[in-house]
């Protein structure tokens, strides 16, 4: 089995439509949405989801630990793919990153190729952290800010233990893999870019350089 892990803060109507299109169990974790968004967590509920809250905004690091967590005591020995959903990760490209984990057993990477109309800041940033993350670790990343990501079972205790509270656990993640000796597999999706992401362009950017900086340092 395999659950669909779903960090949010404000959603909009994506996140209804991505907990009907999955067959198991979906934990939703609400990060200190805003009041006008709690008719779309609801509608998420009543369509099956599991929904999570905290009281107030805590980063997105702090969110997916909180789902692993739960995941890991609630659903054990259950697989876990993270996905975003503001609708930039088709149901289609989860799934291909879920049946990849359960047939490999490695972490995957949901990878973009920052084709089409994506802002030039998005492709700079995209590769610059992916070169930092080569002389760092040594290996090649296509896309380290994927927010597409699946984890076998049995390293949700370890994520749940990974420093980092917004968006640079997500390359702390990577970072401590590396130095592990973990595989990291990659599958390529769609490069779907709507504008409506959480993060934050100077503070989010220097946390995530900072976590690289600090490897190679």
């Amino acid at each position: 089995m395999t659950v669909l892990l779903l960090p949010v803060q404000s959603p909009g109507h994506h996140l209804p439509e991505l907990v009907v299109e999955w067959d198991a169990p979906v934990i939703v974790v609400d990060d200190g949405s805003e009041p006008a968004s709690a008719p779309v967590l609801r509608e998420a509920a009543e369509r099956g989801a599991e929904v999570l809250r905290h009281d107030r905004n805590r980063g997105k690091g702090v969110a997916l630990k909180t789902g692993f967590r739960h995941i890991r005591d609630r659903h054990p020995g259950a697989d876990v793919v993270c996905a975003d959903a503001d609708g930039q990760h088709p149901p289609a490209d989860i799934r291909r990153v879920g049946e990849h984990v359960a047939e490999t057993r490695r972490m995957t990477l949901g990878v973009r190729r920052f084709t089409g109309d994506v802002p030039l800041r998005s492709r700079f940033g995209n590769r610059l952290t992916a070169r930092l993350f080569r002389v760092a670790t040594g290996q090649d990343i296509g896309d380290t800010q994927t927010g597409l990501r699946g984890y076998p079972a049995d390293q949700l205790e370890w994520l749940s233990a990974i420093e980092g509270e917004r968006f640079e656990y997500e390359m702390n993640v990577l970072t401590a893999a590396a130095r592990r000796g973990l595989p990291i597999d990659q599958v390529e999706i769609a490069t779907i870019y709507n504008g409506s992401s959480q993060f934050g362009a100077l503070a989010d950017s220097a946390r995530i350089y900072w976590s690289l900086l600090r490897v190679l340092v």
